[in-house]
């Protein structure tokens, strides 16, 4: 055994293990330190330190009632699971669990797509199934219906949503847990409850209308600890019939506040999909003169950075549009957001990109067909599972951090200025917050910002400083009012400890109900900054 459980010897923990291979059989049970290898955190800043967790055991069961009985020996014995889906979560703890001696509760097995309807465009499957899964089911059986995916690809529908992760397509169908429609979920006592109209034996509905009857609990289960989810259904796009990007660019600094209203007025609209922002002086930051002059305390004036993107002949800020519909009909959108956008922003500019029907070729998805340089990823915007994210990936991976900003040109203005400024002891922070760095267009109704500097298993050292850097990062956000949406285990109270309205009442509220249905923790304690009676003393 690695490790073992809280408050438990290792007898104690024997005798359990033995019940969870008779629950589940001895092949899906492991518990030594090789075994366990892979339920580590990969990407940890603290990699081989104190404050890295470690899972006791993990255990796979292969179906609903298997669940409901590691649930309940695990009750029985006061043994702490954590259940993960694929366990992808790469960056943000992977399958680590949040209190070292917990037992991973691995749904991998569970790995059934039940349902997937392109009439009434839905589909209900369960957490081991994962984007690749879910799409190579859609293709093979030529159902007309799209899948909206994050990066990359081998992550669970389920597993994302419950994160509140993203993808790229549409703004509904972008936010993966609103898209979310109805679930299943093992409690902490081992008792199997449907949400929305699957409460109602025989609903015809239960992928379709998520409210039901009554209050809805479903929320407790994204970033919760309130029970096991086993089952989930989620709203699908039709799959459009074509596709066409575009690509708009102005002049100077300031031009971007008009942009970002405009591009908002498209997207609420639901004319465009995903809207990509960029700077192209971005290009600009190798030269030590211009670095200084992005990261310098306080910020660029507006002039200074026309002046340069005029030296430089080129523009200040760019955004690429997405449009899905009849050909005709994105014709038709892409002609008025030119118009809107070039008739208010003196010098703004527009490209026509690429246009063609779905589904796209390799060659469309690989975008090599796109006539300019584009910061569009195809394979996502399309809905086509990859794992072409990992390009991205530098050392032996990475933290994220992804504070929550307005969607206006002025809200980025600041926090470009301020993370730049609160971060500045660090010296990886300009690469991330400087006078060019772009929001990132997710969610449907917010921006967002990245900070994801790489950690290094064989440099303590530089790992410190990252540990340190996130620690801040979180902090000097939250003091402007910018909160972090997701967050690694190790940073999971850091974060949860900024939403302190009314002293910390959100977390008094969630500590209250976690102390009714599971006074001792035997789901995730800790996740999402919920910790049970029993961990709080």
């Amino acid at each position: 055994m690695a490790v073992l459980p809280p408050d438990m010897n290792a007898a104690g923990f024997a005798a359990v293990l033995e019940e969870f291979r008779g629950a589940v059989g001895a092949d899906w049970v492991w518990s030594s330190e090789d075994e366990l290898g892979p339920y580590r955190d990969s990407f940890s800043p603290v990699w081989n330190m104190e404050e890295e967790r470690h899972a006791s055991a993990a255990v796979a069961p292969e179906n609903v009632e298997q669940v409901q009985a590691i649930v309940r020996i695990a009750a029985k014995h006061k043994v702490p699971l954590f259940p993960i889906s694929t366990g992808k979560n790469f960056g943000y703890g992977g399958p680590s669990p949040n209190v070292t001696g917990s037992v991973v509760l691995d749904l991998k097995r569970l790995n059934r797509v039940l349902e997937v309807d392109d009439k009434r465009n839905f589909a209900l499957v369960e957490p081991g199934v994962s984007y690749f899964d879910l799409y190579r089911h859609i293709q093979e059986r030529g159902l007309k219906v799209m899948i909206d995916c994050p990066d990359p690809g081998w992550g669970s529908p389920i597993g994302n949503s419950l994160e509140r992760g993203i993808g790229y397509t549409m703004p509904h169908f972008r936010d993966h847990f609103g898209a979310s429609c109805g679930m299943e979920v093992v409690l902490p006592n081992g008792e199997l409850m449907r949400t929305g109209m699957g409460a109602m034996p025989g609903a015809k509905t239960w992928q379709e209308y998520k409210y039901g009857f009554g209050p809805d609990p479903s929320g407790l289960f994204a970033q919760g600890n309130f029970g096991i989810v086993t089952k989930m259904g989620f709203r699908l796009m039709p799959t459009p019939e074509y596709y066409r990007t575009g690509l708009i660019t102005v002049p100077r600094r300031r031009d971007f506040v008009k942009l970002v209203e405009h591009v908002n007025f498209l997207s609420d609209s639901s004319m465009i999909g995903e809207a990509v922002y960029g700077s192209p002086l971005a290009a600009l930051m190798g030269d030590q003169e211009f670095f200084a002059l992005a990261t310098r305390p306080g910020g660029p004036s507006d002039a200074e950075m026309d002046a340069a993107a005029q030296a430089a002949g080129l523009p200040s800020w760019q955004v690429d549009l997405q449009f899905f519909g009849p050909k005709e009909a994105t014709a038709a959108n892409w002609e008025y957001a030119k118009a809107r956008i070039l008739a208010d922003i003196p010098g703004a500019k527009a490209l026509d990109g690429d246009h063609f029907p779905l589904p796209a070729t390799e060659q469309q998805l690989l975008n090599t067909t796109q006539p300019y340089r584009t910061g569009i990823r195809r394979f996502g915007a399309l809905g086509v599972p990859s794992l072409g994210i990992w390009r991205i990936v530098q050392d032996d991976g990475h933290v994220g951090f992804f504070p929550v900003l307005p969607r206006s040109g002025e809200a980025v203005f600041e926090i470009q200025r301020v993370m730049c400024d609160g971060l500045r002891e660090f010296p990886l922070a300009g690469r991330f917050f400087n006078a060019t760095t772009a929001p990132l267009y997710w969610h449907t109704f917010a921006f967002q910002m990245v900070f994801a500097p790489s950690v290094k298993h064989d440099d303590p050292d530089h790992n410190a400083m990252v540990h340190a850097a996130m620690k801040k990062a979180v902090a000097v956000a939250a003091e402007h009012g910018w909160g972090d949406y997701r967050a690694s285990p190790i940073y999971q109270d850091d974060v949860a400890s900024t939403y302190s309205f009314n002293n910390h009442q959100l977390r008094r509220f969630h500590e209250q109900l976690k102390d009714s249905i599971d006074p001792d923790g035997i789901i995730a304690p800790g996740r999402g900054g919920i910790w049970p009676r029993r961990f709080r003393a």
